[in-house]
């Protein structure tokens, strides 16, 4: 049996009726909600409501052409399909629309904060980023990395949420 990150730590032998964390959407979902955000710009300004809809649309979007190409994958390698595969692999794919909430929210709260449209885009962003990286270093610890690994794993994702952050500033100016 393949193995599976626990709660706890380390790995463990994984039982089809228990589910796994899936860090990876969780990473690429965050990534992508930044990428929405910055986005958003180079098109014209958006409203709250309208950046909400889309990080979330965008989230749902991305999460069904994963569970398609999961499972186009499996119909290659010639096995046949189960309604209960398909519900265990679009289940596996959700973390990638969970990474959009929190920045949706940030969207959701900013009036609160007092922030305009380029300020609410901005702390959304930076919740994007945040998330991605704490999913990232969060993923590392529970796979037992060392703590070199552990703060490479975070630099890294830090860094491509940088290049997001980087393409932002360049296109809107």
């Amino acid at each position: 049996m393949p193995s599976v990150l626990t709660p706890g730590g380390g790995a463990a032998e994984h039982r089809p009726d228990q589910p796994r964390t899936d860090y990876a959407g969780a990473i690429y979902g965050a990534l992508l909600a930044a990428s929405v955000i910055a986005g958003t710009g180079a098109v014209g300004p958006f409203s709250r409501l309208g950046l909400v809809l889309f990080l979330l649309v965008t989230g749902v979007v991305f999460w069904a052409a994963h569970v398609y190409a999961r499972l186009a994958g499996e119909r290659a390698h010639g096995q046949r399909l189960s309604w209960s595969e398909v519900r265990h692999v679009a289940g596996r794919e959700w973390p990638v629309v969970q990474a959009a909430v929190p920045p949706a929210i940030a969207v959701a709260l900013s009036p609160l904060l007092g922030l305009g449209l380029a300020g609410t885009a901005w702390f959304a962003l930076g919740v994007a980023l945040f998330e991605q990286v704490m999913w990232s270093t969060v993923a590392a610890v529970r796979a037992g990395a060392s703590r070199r690994l552990v703060v490479v794993s975070g630099l890294v994702n830090l860094a491509l949420g940088l290049i997001i952050v980087v393409a932002k500033t360049t296109i809107h100016h």
